[in-house]
């Protein structure tokens, strides 16, 4: 349960920008979450629970963006969307190893006060 030590690590980043920033109270968290991330939203946001106790996050609430995978294609010099785990263009069959999203954790924004 990796999620656990991820979010350990968002929190602190969190809380780092939120003292820069003078604010005594985070109100909102916002993720990205990418598909090829290997992390799992539901353990994340249970961990969450856990580690904002008694902390400037305790009531804090968390918002998750699940990222699509998105390829890109040089032969079609466009963007795709792969339909299953072969990432194949649409338009003319070439696999693709250009992965555009689909791989970020990132905290996306803070809300505070």
């Amino acid at each position: 349960m990796h999620e656990v030590s991820m979010m350990q690590n968002t929190l602190e980043i969190a809380f780092d920008r939120a003292r820069q920033n003078g604010a005594t109270q985070i109100e909102c968290l916002t993720l990205n979450i990418g598909e090829l991330s290997g992390v799992i939203p539901e353990a994340l946001e249970f961990a969450f629970e856990i580690l904002i106790a008694g902390t400037m996050a305790e009531n804090a609430s968390l918002e998750i963006n699940l990222i699509p995978v998105t390829c890109y294609c040089q032969r079609c010099d466009r963007n795709f969307q792969p339909q299953d785990f072969v990432y194949r263009c649409p338009q003319c069959q070439q696999i693709s190893t250009n992965i555009l999203t689909g791989s970020e954790l990132e905290l996306a924004s803070l809300i505070v006060s």
